[in-house]
């Protein structure tokens, strides 16, 4: 790893190193923009108190929704997006079914739906945000702060894009990710102020037990994301070879991770629970205020229980939306190849099935467990939401980092093989 690193700084890695360079400047631009408040909000009229399971999407922003900046919706309105495409692909719409099955073309033009359909959304939620955030706010108040909260959104969504292009890893995972890492120090400085008060000693002595318990499952939960992240089944698969070769047959696998999905589910879930607590916040009848905090929201018993269902559900849901048994039975019939011991045509796509449901519900399990440790850890303690989500907020930056450092070590050792064979060829 740390070879790695060294390499980076190395004279033949310079266009590299402007990528990584361009990478961490656009992330500091964005950290930057979500410190501008948007213009004409009194920072005293935030309904900040009213943030509930949204801290969420707080977090992924880096605080920006708590400060109201103009980043405060992120990348929330484009994640939307790509679930409502994603979803319409399951041959809800034929013509979104085929577009994701016409290549790269299809998927450019999807990308170009998802960046249109998020757009709109982050006009819709930055309205309903206005209507929920500000106190005494007017309609064409809250339009116009929509219009902006829409701009910052497009502006992050190009952001991205450009880190993707001409920088290092997924542009729209890093700036989650770079949100969510902005977050931590305050989560821990919070965590230490609510758990060590300067009372009793004994009082004393059992915070910095509470505090060191926290930061300990943290680490637990860290190790755990990564042992999910590199997991993975992989199902042997044997090609008949058409050439004359010494080898007779060609053998390969295919790769199923132990958590597919990513943390798309733990996203979903957590959107689908935001929203009584949007409601909430809307309404004025206080029998709906009482109803919802009482069995709605991830501190009750209900409302845990009704998250963990969602993850489990949209585990399942996302899973079998990327990874489609049939199409790879079908790819697999094509090219030659199959699973050995198992009949080609429907006995491999069944086969896929039951791996895929058994490998799902375990790496479900494991999410389900990751996004409720914190939260039950929070209720036992009393601690506040901000602190108590950050299982989920780590998962994120686990993930991300993981795959970030993976593309920069193929880019690495890819610069490595070519700088081999100049010499090998250097007359």
């Amino acid at each position: 790893m740390f070879a790695r690193f060294k390499q980076i700084f190395s004279s033949q890695n310079k266009d590299l190193r402007k990528r990584i360079l361009f990478t961490f400047f656009v992330l500091f631009i964005f950290k930057l923009g979500t410190t501008i408040i948007v213009p004409g909000i009194d920072k005293n009229s935030l309904g900040t108190d009213k943030l509930g399971f949204l801290q969420l999407v707080n977090i992924m922003g880096g605080g920006a929704l708590e400060q109201f900046s103009i980043f405060a919706l992120g990348v929330v309105p484009y994640i939307n997006a790509s679930i409502i495409v994603s979803l319409l692909q399951m041959d809800i719409i034929p013509y979104f079914s085929e577009l994701g099955k016409q290549g790269e073309a299809g998927r450019a033009k999807l990308n170009q739906i998802t960046r249109y359909m998020g757009i709109v959304l982050a006009f819709i939620q930055g309205f309903v945000l206005s209507k929920t955030f500000i106190n005494n706010g007017s309609i064409m108040d809250c339009l116009s702060y929509a219009l902006v909260l829409t701009a910052g959104t497009s502006l992050v969504i190009w952001m991205g894009d450009k880190i993707t292009e001409k920088g290092i890893g997924n542009g729209i995972s890093l700036i989650i990710m770079a949100g969510i890492v902005s977050s931590l120090p305050n989560m821990f400085v919070s965590l230490w102020s609510e758990l060590v008060v300067n009372t009793s000693t004994q009082a004393l002595a059992l915070g910095i037990t509470k505090f060191l318990l926290f930061v300990l499952l943290y680490l637990v939960i860290m190790l755990g994301v990564v042992y999910i992240e590199i997991t993975e089944r992989r199902i042997p698969i044997q090609y008949a070879n058409k050439s004359t070769s010494m080898y007779g047959k060609q053998q390969s696998y295919i790769p199923f991770k132990l958590n597919s999905t990513g943390v798309m589910p733990v996203i979903f879930a957590s959107m689908i629970m935001a929203i009584p607590s949007i409601v909430g916040a809307l309404v004025k009848n206080a029998s709906v205020k009482i109803f919802i905090n009482k069995w709605l929201v991830t501190n009750s018993v209900t409302g845990f229980i009704i998250y963990m269902v969602c993850i489990f559900a949209f585990s399942y849901f996302y899973t079998f939306i990327q990874l489609k048994p049939s199409e790879l039975a079908e790819n697999l019939n094509k090219n030659g190849g199959f699973i050995p011991g198992i009949r080609p045509g429907k006995e491999t796509e069944n086969y896929l099935k039951s791996v895929l449901k058994r490998i799902t519900t375990v790496g479900a399990l494991s999410l389900a467990v990751i996004a409720g440790l914190p939260i039950i850890f929070g209720a036992v303690s009393n601690l506040s939401t901000n602190i108590s989500i950050g299982g989920t907020g780590l998962l994120i930056v686990v993930g991300v980092a993981l795959e970030t450092y993976k593309q920069l070590d193929g880019e690495l050792l890819t610069r490595s093989y070519m700088k081999k064979g100049r010499r090998k060829w250097k007359i």
